[in-house]
């Protein structure tokens, strides 16, 4: 359904873009026609992944090595970026999170966290949106959020702050940027198979299984189905959407809201006609 101009002629930054979801969104962006920016803090990774992309798809891959922790370096990166020509598409994509008990950690764990989820995605977003409205350019962001940004999550808590953060962020400033045709749409990614996510959150095998087996479709998402949706949503037949938030987990999240969903897994079929209903006589 996506045609190989559908990108052409756009420039899209990907933060944390040389590993994992972000690398594959990178790759499908270029795919589809467009010169691809990314960021992260391992300059040697960074070298990489610019090299397998250009191979892969003989498109343009420009990097530039950032903690977008760190607001003086941000300016600097999109100053360079900039000298080839306003960028067009925004991925905020770079993230750090950990399953741990909430007690357990320290100051600084919520800091790394909040840090490079909440502080970064503000640091890059300013950074472009800025010179976006100076330039009256049109362009469009889309935040890599998470499916408990609006409900939370014990265990995740700096992340599921980060997260909530940045969703209000993504809503309050599709708002108050609309009108500059500045577009803010963000994704809530269920279980899709990093090896950076999947060794910090599911750490123990048994874990994952139980991860994929409290999908209602059975099974992780994938890369390339992430990867698209996030294609159309910053390509311009998504012109219309703005402020969204796209839950794409298989529906794991509707099936943990629920008090009963998880009985699904637990009862046995004769279990379920042991409980049945008695019709009255």
């Amino acid at each position: 359904m996506f045609q190989n101009n559908l990108l052409a002629g756009k420039r899209v930054l990907v933060t944390g873009g040389a590993t994992g979801l972000g690398k594959s969104m990178g790759k499908r962006f270029l795919e589809l026609g467009a010169s691809l920016y990314i960021c992260g803090r391992r300059k040697e990774v960074l070298a990489e992944t610019a090299a397998e992309l250009r191979q892969a798809t003989s498109g343009t891959v420009k990097t530039f090595a950032c903690d977008v922790r760190d607001a003086a370096r941000v300016e600097a990166m999109i100053e360079t970026f900039w000298q080839d020509g306003p960028l067009d598409i925004l991925v905020n994509n770079a993230a750090g999170n950990f399953i741990a008990r909430t007690e357990d950690l320290s100051t600084g764990a919520f800091e790394a966290v909040i840090g490079i989820v909440l502080m970064g995605t503000i640091n890059v977003t300013m950074a472009c949106g800025r010179r976006w409205l100076k330039e009256k350019h049109h362009a469009n962001v889309l935040n890599i959020s998470t499916t408990y940004a609006e409900l939370g999550s014990g265990y995740v808590v700096p992340s599921a702050i980060a997260k909530a953060g940045v969703l209000a962020m993504t809503r309050s400033l599709a708002v108050e940027w609309g009108k500059h045709s500045i577009r803010f749409n963000a994704i809530g990614p269920g279980a899709i198979p990093t090896e950076g996510a999947f060794s910090r959150l599911l750490p123990v095998k048994e874990l994952e299984e139980q991860a994929r087996k409290h999908s209602p479709v059975g099974r992780f998402g994938t890369h390339e189905e992430l990867a698209d949706l996030a294609a159309f949503l910053v390509s311009d037949h998504a012109g219309y959407i703005n402020g969204e938030f796209i839950i794409m987990d298989g529906g794991a999240l509707l099936k943990g809201a629920g008090s009963f969903n998880q009985f699904g897994d637990m009862l046995t079929d004769e279990q379920w006609q042991a409980i049945r209903p008695k019709k009255k006589s």
